[in-house]
C-alpha cells in the first residue's frame, strides 16, 4: 500500500465541499483520505495552494492546475510526527532526511536522550554519539566540525533553517550537551565533581536561551548502559547521569515555568529512579512538568512490565501530572556484527569487550577461556531488570552467505542457535551476525501499549536510518516487522526439537 503524507491535514468539517471553479497548484486526486481524527476514510480530492491544503472534496476542478497526482488506490494521510530521533549529525550531512519522508514522516524531533550538537564541538560530539548511537566516531567528528557555524541555540536554529530540510524539524536541548560544554567532558563524567555555582548558572542560561529560541524542552538521560566513546572518558556513562538532584531540580524548574517538556529515560536498575521521574510530573504546590519518558515497550526480558505502565501513567495524570510514555509501535529486533550492540553493555563481560577499541586487543580478550566462560554465563542469565534478552531469532555466519547458522544448527541436531552463539560470539569477531528480539516479539497489531491513550509512538527514524546506510552509520541495525514474520516462517519450516508453539527456540 502506497501512502501520501501531508504536512497539515484537517477534519472535513473545516472545508467546503468545493465543486466550483478554483485554481490549485496541486491536486491529489482519487486517494483514500484519512483525516487523522479516527473518522471513517473516504475517497476525496485534495486541493493544495501555496503549500497549504485549501480544499478537500469530490471531483475538484482541475482547470489551470499544473500538477495533478493520480492517487487512485493509495492512502492520503496526515504527515507522521517522529518524536524520538537521533538525526542530530545526519541533519547536518543530509538535511533532506529522505528515509523519513519516504515513510510518511513529515516532522522529526532532534536532541533526544540528553544528546545534541548545539554547544559541543566535533570531538566531544563524537565521544557522546559514537558508541551510544553506533555511528562511527570519526564520521561524527568530521560532519560536526565541517558544518558547525554556531555557538548558541539561536544560531543553531538559524543554521538549520538555512539548510534544505526535508521534514519539519523541532528539537530538545541535550543536558549532556550543555554539561559537557560547560564543565568539560572529563569533569562532567566524574562522580565526585559537581558544577560550581557559575557553571550551574551557565547551564541555566543555556537552557533559557534554547527555550527562547524555540526548543520544545530539554532531554536528559539516567540509563546506565549508554557509554561514552573515544579515549579520554571511554566507557563512562553519559554526563547527564552524573547530575545531582539540585542541578536537575533547577533545570526542571525552568521547564515547569515555561510549560516545556522534559524527555528522559530512567535508570532501569533502580526502581526508585523511575518512581522519582513519575513523581516529578506532579504539580503539587507548583506547576506540573510535561514529561515524556522511555519507554512503554513489551520487553521480552520482562513481558509483564507493560501491563502496569498504562495504569501508572493514568494515576499520575489524575493526580495532576502531565506524563506520557514513549512507545515503539513495531516489533523491536536488533542485529549486529558480533557484539557491537548497545545492549551488550548491560552485562559486565560484554561491556569489558566493548571498552576495548583496538580489535586485536578485543580478540585477544575473547580468546581467553575464563572470559569466554564468564561471557556465556552473563549471556544466558535469566534474571535482573534489563532490556537485554538472551533469546535469539537467528544468526548467520557471514562466511556462508547462502545458509543461516540457524539452519546449520537444525540440520546438525544442535538444540538451538543460542547454544552455539553463547559460546561462539566471543572470538568470532564480526563474522557472526546474531538477531535478537527485544520487545513486541509476539506482535499482533496493535501491540500492547499502543491501545493506551497515553503512550506516544516514536522511534521509526532510528530503524530507517540504520537499515539504509549500515556502512556509514555502523554495524547496529534494526529490523522492522517483516523480519520477525520471516523468522517465524523459517522456524516453522525447520522446527527445533525443543520448540514450543508461539515461542522462540531456547535451551533449557
Amino acid at each position: 500500500m502506497f501512502t501520501f503524507s501531508l504536512t497539515w491535514a484537517w477534519p472535513a468539517r473545516f472545508y467546503r465541499q468545493v465543486t466550483s471553479a478554483a485554481t490549485f497548484d496541486t491536486i491529489i486526486a482519487g486517494g483514500r483520505w484519512f483525516d487523522g481524527t479516527g473518522a471513517p476514510s473516504a475517497v476525496r480530492d485534495i486541493g493544495i495552494r501555496d503549500g497549504h491544503v485549501v480544499a478537500i472534496g469530490v471531483d475538484l476542478d482541475e482547470t489551470g492546475c499544473q500538477n495533478v497526482v493520480d492517487a487512485t488506490g493509495k492512502w492520503v494521510t496526515p504527515g507522521l510526527l517522529d518524536i524520538h530521533t537521533h538525526y542530530d549529525v545526519e541533519v547536518l550531512a543530509g538535511p533532506g532526511l529522505a528515509e523519513s519522508l519516504r515513510h510518511g514522516v513529515t516532522t522529526v524531533m532532534l536532541g533526544s536522550c540528553s544528546l545534541s550538537t548545539v554547544h559541543v564541538g566535533g570531538e566531544d560530539a563524537g565521544d557522546l554519539f559514537g558508541r551510544v548511537e553506533a555511528i562511527p566516531r570519526d564520521h561524527v567528528i568530521t560532519v560536526v566540525d565541517a558544518n558547525k557555524t554556531w555557538d548558541t541555540a539561536a544560531g543553531y536554529v538559524t543554521a538549520l533553517e538555512d539548510r534544505p530540510l526535508g521534514p519539519n524539524v523541532a528539537a530538545f536541548i541535550g543536558h549532556s550537551d550543555m554539561r559537557t560544554a560547560v564543565m568539560g567532558l572529563d569533569r562532567a563524567t566524574r562522580k565526585d565533581v559537581r558544577p560550581t555555582r557559575g557553571e550551574q548558572a551557565e547551564m541555566e542560561q543555556m537552557l533559557a536561551a534554547a527555550l527562547q529560541a524555540g526548543f520544545v524542552g530539554m532531554s536528559s538521560q539516567q540509563l546506565l548502559f549508554d557509554k561514552i566513546d573515544g579515549d579520554t572518558c571511554r566507557s563512562r556513562t553519559l554526563p547527564s547521569t552524573y547530575a545531582r538532584a539540585r542541578e536537575l531540580r533547577r533545570l526542571k524548574t525552568q521547564l515547569r515555568r515555561s510549560g516545556r517538556i522534559l524527555q528522559s529515560g530512567p535508570d532501569l536498575q533502580n526502581p526508585l529512579n523511575l518512581v522519582s521521574q513519575l513523581a516529578q510530573s506532579l504539580g503539587l504546590f507548583r506547576e506540573n512538568l510535561k514529561t515524556s519518558l522511555l519507554s512503554a515497550a513489551d520487553i521480552k526480558a520482562n513481558p509483564y512490565a507493560i501491563t502496569i505502565m498504562g495504569p501508572v501513567a493514568r494515576l499520575v495524570n489524575k493526580l495532576g501530572g502531565d506524563f506520557r510514555w514513549q512507545h515503539l509501535p513495531v516489533p523491536f529486533e536488533v542485529y549486529a556484527d558480533g557484539i557491537d550492540l548497545v545492549v551488550f553493555e548491560e552485562f559486565g563481560s560484554g561491556a569489558a569487550a566493548l571498552h576495548l577499541r583496538d580489535e586485536v586487543e578485543r580478540n585477544d580478550l575473547m580468546r581467553d577461556d575464563e572470559y569466554r566462560r564468564q561471557f556465556r554465563k552473563d549471556y544466558e542469565n535469566k534474571f535482573g531488570v534489563r532490556v537485554w534478552h538472551r533469546g535469539l531469532l537467528r544468526r548467520r555466519d557471514r562466511r556462508l552467505p547462502r545458509r543461516s547458522s540457524h539452519r546449520q544448527d537444525v540440520r546438525s541436531g544442535r538444540r538451538g542457535p543460542r547454544a552455539a552463539s553463547g559460546g561462539r560470539l566471543p572470538g568470532s569477531g564480526t563474522r557472526i551476525r546474531p538477531r535478537y528480539p527485544l520487545a513486541h516479539n509476539d506482535f499482533q497489531p496493535p501491540p500492547r501499549g499502543a491501545q493506551e491513550t497515553g503512550p506516544r509512538p516514536g522511534y521509526p527514524a532510528r530503524f530507517l536510518r540504520r537499515r539504509r546506510t549500515p556502512a556509514q552509520h555502523g554495524v547496529l541495525q534494526h529490523g522492522p516487522a517483516p523480519a520477525a514474520a520471516r523468522a517465524r516462517r523459517r522456524a516453522r519450516r525447520h522446527p527445533l526439537p525443543d520448540r514450543r508453539a508461539g515461542r522462540a527456540p531456547t535451551d533449557r
